[in-house]
């Protein structure tokens, strides 16, 4: 059983959860299994996203690094798989990115990537916590042996060349709407965009430190999605904090989700022979409307539990090309090793272009069953399973719906949540089992 990684790194409250010390610790187990694997002086590329904490705990893990013998290549702010991409292309050992992505500013949290440009797996993951909870067993080299701060000018151009490179006819004549969460996208989205030719118009790239995700951004698509309308954009393009992900918008400010878009994407794959297996790698939340949706191309969905490594993991073994999830972590994965909102911004703007209709027409593609989610914030999450009362509750909604609906409870994986779901034909049903639900939820762990 993890004991400090999530479904998405490691994460909490900055200087409480996450402090110096567990940083610092952190990247002294992550060198010492790098170099137990064989490698004496391991390199690492650090980025991070724009949260005030990020300084503290990049010094921390630069330190820890450096004191386990390993060498690191700091890059600062950048999107979070511009550091897969990085790793990658710099053929270095490890890739760790300092960021909470969606979460308030007041938290902050460590993702790893393998030489590979990949998620650590799980094996990995839970052999670096070992060596946390073991501090005496990580390894203290002396002399020569420490390691160093290195530099690189050239490493974020690489991964903005890479960008520039996905969209070779460019994309002269759509005007974007473009809000960036005040997080790692605020440079490298407009840059990439307008480079490429669009007319580009942003709001929430003026970050100070504690304004990441702040009513804004991914988790508040409608902004951009109003924005669109009242400047008379072709499309809204809505970051979370790192970038990972991304909501869209049409023209007239309709919110385009992560499902919309995986539908979107697989209709212009198949249209060109291109969607491998004719599958998309979902989550048992994406909804049953982009399920029908792919039915009707004569494709499927395939789910995979809540986390986009585990979308990624799925799409490996399978040999699909498009996955994510409905919150708009989205992998295409003959472009990328995780999810990125660049590369999807890109991939979506080059279809609309070279599609011809508007956005709003694009998206009929799929229309989504009424859905809610609700999120309980409880001070622990742990044991919800056995609560024999929600089960109860599951289980009336569930005979209810019947094959007309789902239902889904879980536990958040990177903060003290219980996220409900529920979704059916009927709104009424929806908003029914929702709250009788979180009512049941609320009153045995609160």
């Amino acid at each position: 059983m993890r004991k400090l990684f999530g479904t998405d790194g490691v994460r909490g409250v900055a200087n409480k959860d996450l402090t110096v010390m567990l940083s610092l610790r952190l990247a002294r187990a992550a060198a010492t299994v790098l170099r137990r694997l064989g490698d004496n002086r391991p390199t690492v590329v650090i980025g991070r996203d724009t949260r005030i904490s990020g300084d503290m705990i990049e010094t921390a893990m630069i330190a820890g690094y450096c004191s386990a013998g390993a060498d690191v290549i700091p890059v600062g702010v950048i999107p979070t798989a511009g550091i897969a991409y990085i790793v990658r292309q710099l053929d270095v050992d490890m890739g760790v990115v300092i960021s909470a992505s969606h979460n308030p500013f007041e938290f902050n949290g460590i993702k790893f990537f393998s030489h590979k440009g990949f998620k650590l797996p799980d094996e990995v993951e839970e052999n670096i916590e070992e060596y946390v909870e073991s501090n005496s067993t990580l390894d203290h080299p002396l002399g020569e042996k420490l390691g160093r701060i290195r530099s690189d000018i050239n490493a974020g151009k690489l991964y903005m060349d890479y960008l520039l490179g996905l969209s070779p006819d460019g994309l002269k004549g759509l005007k974007l709407a473009v809000d960036c969460a005040n997080g790692a996208a605020s440079n490298w989205a407009p840059k990439m965009l307008r480079e490429l030719g669009a007319e580009v118009i942003v709001i929430n790239d003026q970050p100070n430190g504690l304004n990441i995700n702040t009513n804004c951004g991914a988790t508040y698509p409608q902004v951009v999605g109003d924005f669109a309308r009242a400047i008379g954009a072709d499309a809204g393009l809505s970051f979370d904090g790192d970038a990972d992900r991304l909501l869209m918008s049409d023209e007239m400010g309709n919110v385009i989700d992560g499902d919309f878009i995986m539908a979107m994407t697989a209709r212009d794959l198949l249209s060109q022979g291109k969607l491998a297996g004719n599958m998309v790698v979902g989550t048992v939340m994406s909804n049953l409307g982009l399920e029908r949706a792919l039915e009707k191309m004569g494709c499927k969905l395939i789910r995979t539990q809540v986390g986009d490594r585990y979308v990624l993991e799925e799409m490996q073994r399978l040999g699909a090309v498009i996955g994510g999830e409905q919150s708009g972590h989205v992998i295409y994965l003959e472009h990328a090793t995780t999810g990125d909102g660049l590369v999807t911004a890109i991939m979506m703007c080059n279809m609309l272009k070279r599609d011809g209709r508007k956005m709003s027409e694009l998206s009929k593609v799929m229309e989504t069953f009424p859905q809610k989610l609700v999120n309980i914030t409880v001070k622990s999450v742990k044991g919800w399973q056995d609560k024999t009362e929600i089960a109860e509750a599951v289980a009336l909604a569930e005979e209810d719906l019947g094959s007309e609906g789902r239902v889904l409870v879980r536990a958040s994986g990177t903060e003290p949540k219980l996220r409900i779901m529920i979704e059916a034909l009927c709104e009424d049903k929806v908003e029914k089992w929702s709250n009788y639900i979180a009512k049941v939820a609320i009153s045995v762990l609160k």
